[in-house]
């Protein structure tokens, strides 16, 4: 698609909206039929020309050239003889003057240029006199000959003029060749004797590429001139034209003056001096002379950026690479003003702490048990649900409430229109609630408070009502302008009247989508299911979503197979603020990525292939940035010991909440490194991986493995650890963690003695401390310091320990004892010997 250009793009460059150039295209004729189709360049400048000129590029080539002033005529042919026979061959010169013009019309993109071939003269018979042919003087200026190679061609012409041309050679004069469009004086081919004769490059325009590039290929002689030698001095020619070329060409870069560049936001150095036209080493230098240690490689942020744009005085833009593939921005600006929107049903997230009823509540809604399918009555998913109040649907998306899903409470906000906090009358607010409330105000979105069981006996929604507006949710009935209603989810209590203010709401925020134009959609979650492949569960933001359609989602792409709604029926097509699963796509695709139907599947798969390559090469290039960030960082690091963990969930949204959850338990000593997480059951590679990494753990949520899965982990040796339940889960990572950490020591301070005399020991054995005890006791077996002076001059262990001339234990308070001292004689009076014990304790996260 590197030869397309998409009709947003046209609009952007032209300053107008998508819409109108749709419907200019359609009136040319041209299949466009929305913003992101695609149309060939040629057809990109008929748009254009079209919208500009208000007539087609056809109509335009059709209007008569501007006269040429005699002013700016110039003769490139400046043979005598010629300009002499000029008014005998007048009205041929008008003919060619004509054709000259209309060539110069139609050629609104200058051609390239080369060599110019000049055939030997022809014979000076009138019907052969070479016209005097005129071009204004723009265009002359690319075929001006140096004055050396007009001699040559002068000598070569007055040669040829003494003989006459035979009605052979007449037929093999050969045609005349334009090589430049009509940007060049007469050029004409001879087979007998070509000759190639330079142009003058110093003239040449700033843009002109290299002459040795637009030169047309030779052409080998045929028929009687096959066996001649072509052109002896040619050789000579060919060698100025290369050091022309390289002059040129060096000329060129230093007049080239960089002054603004478009940078993307991931770039090395290297790649940062080619934008700006520097050399590698000069940048470094900058960087280098701020302190900076950088090799070539290295990535830039944005300060980088900012200080190198300014010293080499170019002005930076920084671009997301990801812009050129954004379908999204092109969908909302084509359909913002869209005339055939209509009132859409509202799309509520529920939200709140954990067990505090949001799922209950829920059930209340929906007369359907949801939460007996979830593991501990918590919510491990985003999910969807659609009901009917009152003719009119309402969507619900269930958030879980547990602290490690703040992710996903996170993504339902930004999916919703209205949000509602569920706060349990009798507990009152909480951290998850706090966190709601803040969810809630990041994503502007306007807040309705379910004070929920109200039939316990404790409930107290005033204590509820004061907590909320400490954060800044005022009551209605206080003068603010969050409304509060009190339910009961057990006892089906005021459920209608939540309903009622959630409609309300949503008419007052006037709630408009456009369900005739292709879908937008986001997905909710997404998982691998058996039978049906990866599968999403989406909300559908404008148009319809039909089966059948061709649809792209991040990397994925695919056809709509099947729609299967939050109650296990077969849909033909769903509309805006609608829920149901997808089938039909190529893979996984993260949740809350955006949802576009595509006009073919070959558009839709050129799209997710160029994502997906983008997402590898990001992912590659960003791997090796931890190299280079830091180095005494990076030593720390490799004293960190970490738990390698192979994570495989059935979701993509708990395997994003696991992961996240599994990142925040680190400290100074280790940490959780995730070396491999998919979607879907447990596999043989899983198994492997495992068995080939040192201290790795396998763990499965909501996953089990089977079959030919379990007899390889038994035959290797592998544990499979799976759990139902996330914190679960995660409690007993911090237990591998705990058993992971170097466990900490405490000193317990058992007694202290001072030295009042020294014996030594008979044949050097050592020396005799004759103490007494002034603290605590003296207990054998522990560990003991010498302190003189209140300094410590050694610390080992208690050889002996005897009390007159029997081995003790310990020798209490006030006691006189005889200490020896493994490998250490210089006790001396005075000195302080102290007994003490190591305790371990174990640390956990």
């Amino acid at each position: 698609m590197m030869d397309k250009v998409r009709v947003h793009e046209i609009a952007k460059e032209l300053g107008i909206n998508s819409k109108e150039v749709v419907d200019k295209a359609a009136a040319m004729g041209l299949n466009v039929k929305t913003a992101s189709s695609s149309v060939s360049i040629e057809e990109a400048e008929q748009i254009m020309n079209y919208i500009m000129s208000g007539a087609s590029t056809e109509a335009a080539a059709s209007k008569p050239a501007p006269k040429i002033t005699p002013s700016e005529e110039v003769s490139v042919v400046t043979a005598a003889a010629v300009v002499e026979s000029a008014p005998s061959v007048a009205p041929v010169a008008e003919v060619k003057e004509e054709s000259s013009e209309e060539v110069l019309v139609e050629q609104e993109v200058p051609k390239r240029t080369g060599l110019k071939i000049v055939k030997k003269k022809r014979p000076q018979e009138e019907e052969f006199v070479a016209p005097v042919r005129h071009e204004s003087s723009h265009v002359s200026s690319y075929g001006k000959l140096s004055e050396q190679a007009q001699r040559e061609l002068e000598a070569k012409r007055a040669k040829k003029t003494q003989n006459s041309s035979s009605p052979v050679q007449k037929k093999d004069q050969g045609v005349r060749l334009d090589i430049f469009g009509g940007g060049i004086s007469d050029v004409s081919m001879d087979y007998e004797q070509d000759q190639v004769v330079l142009m003058d490059f110093n003239d040449l325009g700033a843009n002109l590429p290299p002459e040795e590039e637009q030169k047309p290929k030779e052409k080998k002689p045929i028929g009687r001139n096959a066996g001649k030698k072509q052109g002896a001095n040619r050789g000579k020619p060919r060698q100025v034209s290369r050091e022309a070329r390289k002059r040129y060409t060096k000329d060129a870069k230093e007049d080239e003056v960089i002054t603004h560049v478009e940078i993307a936001e991931d770039v090395r150095v290297y790649e940062f001096a080619e934008k700006v036209g520097q050399s590698i080493s000069a940048v470094i230098k900058v960087l280098f002379d701020l302190g900076m240690m950088v090799t070539k490689n290295d990535f830039l942020g944005k300060d980088e950026i900012e200080i190198l744009a300014s010293e080499f005085g170019v002005e930076v833009t920084t671009i997301d690479p990801k812009d050129a593939f954004n379908l999204e921005t092109a969908y909302d600006e084509e359909h913002e003003d869209s005339e055939g929107a209509v009132e859409r049903p509202p799309v509520i997230t529920i939200m709140g702490h954990v067990d505090h009823g949001k799922t209950s509540l829920l059930d209340a809604i929906r007369n359907a048990k949801v939460a007996n399918g979830e593991a501990g009555g918590i919510t491990q998913h985003i999910g969807a649900y659609s009901v009917e109040q009152k003719g009119k649907l309402i969507t619900f998306l269930d958030t879980p409430g547990h602290e490690a899903f703040s992710a996903m409470r996170s993504r339902g906000a930004q999916l919703t229109d209205i949000i509602v906090i569920v706060v349990a009358a009798d507990d009152g607010v909480k951290p998850q609630t706090r966190e709601s409330v803040q969810h809630a105000k990041d994503a502007k979105v306007p807040v309705i408070v379910a004070v929920n069981k109200m039939d316990k006996p404790g409930a107290n929604p005033d204590m509820v009502k004061a907590q909320m507006a400490e954060l800044g949710l005022n009551p209605t009935e206080w003068g603010g302008d969050v409304e509060f209603v009190g339910v009961s989810a057990k006892a089906m209590t005021g459920i209608d009247e939540l309903l009622e203010a959630i409609l309300l709401q949503s008419e007052v925020m006037e709630l408009k989508a456009n369900p005739d134009v292709m879908a937008k959609a986001v997905v909710v979650e997404s998982t691998l299911e058996k039978g049906r492949g990866p599968v999403a569960t989406v909300i559908v933001q404008n148009g319809t979503l039909r089966v059948g359609d061709n649809i792209v989602c991040g990397g994925a792409y695919g056809r709509v197979r099947a729609l299967i709604s939050d109650r296990k029926a077969q849909l033909q097509h769903i509309g805006p603020s609608q829920t149901a699963v997808v089938v039909g796509l190529s893979d996984v695709p993260p949740s809350g990525e955006v949802m576009m139907v595509m006009e073919s599947d070959r558009e839709a798969r050129e799209v997710a292939q160029k994502r997906a390559e983008y997402d590898r090469h990001r992912e590659l290039s960003l791997s090796t940035k931890a190299s280079f960030d830091d180095l005494t960082s990076l030593i720390a690091e490799g004293r960190i010991k970490a738990l390698k963990v192979v994570l495989k969930t059935d979701v993509h949204g708990s395997l994003e909440a696991i992961k996240s959850a599994l990142a925040e338990l680190r400290n100074e000593e280790v940490k959780v490194e995730v070396i491999s997480s998919g979607v879907g059951g447990i596999t043989e590679n899983d198994i492997a991986l495992v068995n080939n990494s040192e201290n790795c753990a396998l763990l499965g949520f909501n996953v089990r493995p089977t079959g030919n899965v379990n007899a390889m982990a038994k035959q290797m040796g592998v544990e499979i650890k799976t759990y139902s339940i996330i914190y679960q889960l995660i409690d007993d990572v911090k237990l591998l963690l705990g058993g992971m950490m170097a466990p900490q020591f405490r000193e317990e301070n058992t007694g202290q003695a001072e030295v009042r005399d020294t014996f030594p020991m008979p044949r050097g054995a050592g020396t005799i401390a004759g103490c007494v005890v002034v603290d605590g006791k003296l207990v054998r077996g522990g560990m003991v310091r010498v302190i003189r002076e209140g300094v410590v001059i050694h610390e080992g262990d208690l050889t002996s320990l005897r009390r007159f001339k029997d081995d003790v234990k310990e020798v209490g308070k006030g006691m006189d004892c005889g200490v020896v001292l493994n490998g250490y004689t210089d006790v001396k009076v005075g000195d302080v010997i102290e007994t003490f014990k190591k305790i371990e304790t174990k640390v956990s996260l």
